[in-house]
């Protein structure tokens, strides 16, 4: 009796552990979440010999779950039109799995209409994210469209537009194919106003002569110091926070 009652633990320890090792396994093999970053340097993967200047996508990671991975696709100078042109979008398509998000962030290479192979009008902008947004629904993964984070343009210490019509163009597609918008122009603006024209330096690439990559010094205010890349993929969890994706759930 004893004998039976020592087989009958055991075996029940196996099941046990089992069905443990089997719920390990299955968590461990549960697809994560892909989100990628379609847009220009402001959000671009950078160089070393570029440092200090970073791109908020290069921070966004740090704000997620091991759940969710973050790829980084944005690429410095490309527009809606030249990321096209150049076959970056296409690669990203066939890789895209129902659940996955992309981030649809242009607008700074856009407005550069003097300059044919990169520049776009409102019109074509507008087509141009309508693509990237069908060609995305049509993978059942989904789209986000951010606009343009501001420039630090102050004029009398003033924060002046710098991107025209291309952020309400940005806005019009949200609003007319219902995709989840984060308006980070009008994020970045008030992030901005609020710092005011001095201490909004630290957001940005400003580098004193002597930099090892920089002997002569710099001073960019379109481009994101590792402070301000922190900040602004901040303000981009923030606007998940607010239209409650379900990234959302996966933040730490």
């Amino acid at each position: 009796m004893m004998a039976g009652i020592l087989k009958s633990n055991t075996r029940k320890i196996l099941i046990y552990g089992l069905v443990g090792l089997l719920a390990m396994m299955s968590f461990s093999f549960q697809k994560k979440t892909t989100i990628y970053i379609i847009g220009d340097s402001t959000a671009a993967n950078k160089k070393p010999q570029a440092y200090p200047e970073i791109g908020w996508g290069m921070e966004l990671q740090s704000f997620f779950k091991n759940s969710v991975v973050v790829d980084n696709r944005a690429l410095n100078g490309r527009s809606t039109k030249s990321f096209l042109n150049e076959n970056q979008w296409k690669p990203i398509t066939e890789k895209l799995q129902p659940g996955d998000y992309v981030f649809i962030e242009f607008g700074h290479n856009d407005e550069k209409i003097d300059r044919p192979a990169i520049g776009t009008s409102l019109t074509e902008f507008k087509a141009n994210l309508v693509k990237y947004v069908l060609e995305t629904r049509d993978k059942q993964a989904i789209p986000v469209l951010l606009t343009p984070i501001s420039r630090r343009s102050f004029k009398d210490g003033k924060l002046v537009d710098t991107h025209g019509g291309y952020p309400n163009a940005t806005r019009q597609v949200a609003d007319s194919l219902k995709v989840p918008l984060i308006d980070m122009l009008f994020k970045t603006e008030n992030l901005l106003n609020q710092l005011g024209d001095k201490s909004s330096i630290k957001l940005f690439n400003y580098v004193d002569s002597g930099h090892v990559n920089y002997p002569t010094g710099k001073k960019d205010d379109t481009h994101l110091s590792p402070d301000g890349a922190k900040t602004i993929a901040g303000l981009v969890v923030e606007g998940v926070k607010e239209l409650m994706l379900s990234l959302a759930k996966k933040l730490k």
